[in-house]
């Protein structure tokens, strides 16, 4: 992995970089669709392509459980059995402490999962999680990590820094003996809650080590929105201009404008294809709700100016009759409009930093801000 800086703007932190990758360059700030299970639900890989992305994001826990490593190793890896041809990242199943936190246990050595399947149990250690990425196949990989909620104590907040601080020397080590020649590449998870002093030490410990990239992780779980942003300002001011810097699981179009303003690279969320799913899409005036009864009649497309196959192609009241129906190509026609437009949003961001104009960029997408 290489990661080149190529223009700093001067409105804030924003900056545009190329970060390569041994299936193809990406050009940041970037977004990575996520595809829990190996592949975008309703789109297809070759879409995925055709919309122009490059690196999406897939679960190392869910992965792991179904197809399961079995299938993955006869495949020899992800890539070959989702027709993926371009970059993964694999996040290592941290988020699931948080989200599944009644099925799981900390331990010393790694985490308890029960499956939410089946209710297997299985433990996932630092050694254990890199190896299943190994057997994904996946361009960049996380470590295991402790997500904790909001408004733990702050000797919660110290204990699950220790851990992940302590999984992430682990996790370096084996990384370096076992996949250093592969061509993947490992970042490390930054943490400490909402405690400030906390994430500098997180930060500062993590930076020590020398990883390749560093991820805010712990953010955008329930907690106020202003207090997200002040912890991602604070930590962008620490962690390493030269290395990429990604925020874990924040992908709102406005997160995206304020998470580049304040010096991230690389975003990764469910929100827009999730939503898209509900039958909320975007536009840069905010979002519409195709269900609503204004639509009924509307022969208007989603938005006038969007170049997707879905605005190009119906009307906002195809696009209701489908949701209102059930019917399954409702959910392919929202997913496709709404990656596309927050890839479009990705290249204005990123035009807007090479012309250094973000500060007026930022003002022009007001509708989209909160």
């Amino acid at each position: 992995m290489r990661f080149e800086v190529i223009k700093k703007g001067s409105h804030r932190k924003e900056r545009a970089a190329i970060l390569t990758l041994p299936r193809g360059p990406v050009e940041t700030p970037v977004f990575m669709p996520v595809g829990t299970l190996g592949m975008v639900k309703t789109l297809t890989p070759h879409e995925v392509k055709d919309l122009g992305y490059h690196l999406i994001l897939s679960n190392t826990y869910h992965l792991y459980l179904r197809p399961g490593l079995d299938v993955l190793k006869a495949f020899g890896g992800l890539h070959n059995l989702n027709r993926w041809d371009r970059n993964i990242l694999t996040d290592s199943g941290g988020y699931q402490v948080f989200s599944l936190s009644k099925l799981t246990k900390i331990l010393k050595e790694g985490v308890l999962l029960r499956s939410h399947i089946d209710g297997s149990k299985h433990l996932f250690t630092p050694q254990k999680v890199l190896e299943i990425q190994g057997i994904i196949g996946s361009e960049i990989m996380m470590p295991i990590d402790v997500c904790t909620a909001p408004k733990v104590t702050v000797e919660e907040a110290i204990s699950a820094h220790d851990h992940t601080l302590q999984w992430a020397g682990e996790s370096k080590v084996y990384f370096e003996e076992h996949l250093g020649q592969t061509g993947s590449t490992l970042f490390a998870i930054t943490q400490g809650n909402f405690y400030f002093d906390v994430r500098k030490m997180s930060i500062e410990s993590l930076v020590e080590m020398n990883f390749k990239g560093y991820a805010i992780g712990g953010v955008s779980v329930g907690e106020e929105k202003t207090l997200t942003r002040e912890i991602i300002d604070f930590s962008t001011d620490y962690l390493p201009e030269e290395k990429p810097r990604y925020l874990m699981g924040v992908g709102k179009p406005s997160d995206l404008i304020r998470g580049v303003e304040m010096g991230i690279d690389m975003f990764d969320s469910v929100y827009p294809t999730r939503v898209a799913r509900n039958a909320t899409v975007f536009t840069r005036n905010g979002s519409l709700i195709l269900r609503n009864q204004s639509n009924q009649l509307s022969s208007m497309p989603i938005e006038e100016a969007c170049s997707c196959y879905t605005c190009k192609t119906f009307s906002r009241a195809y696009l209701r009759h489908l949701f209102k129906t059930g019917e399954l190509l409702g959910l392919k026609l929202a997913t496709l409009h709404n990656l596309h437009f927050i890839k479009v949003l990705m290249d204005d961001i990123r035009k807007a930093i090479l012309e250094d104009r973000y500060g007026s960029f930022v003002k022009e997408m007001a509708p989209l801000l909160d």
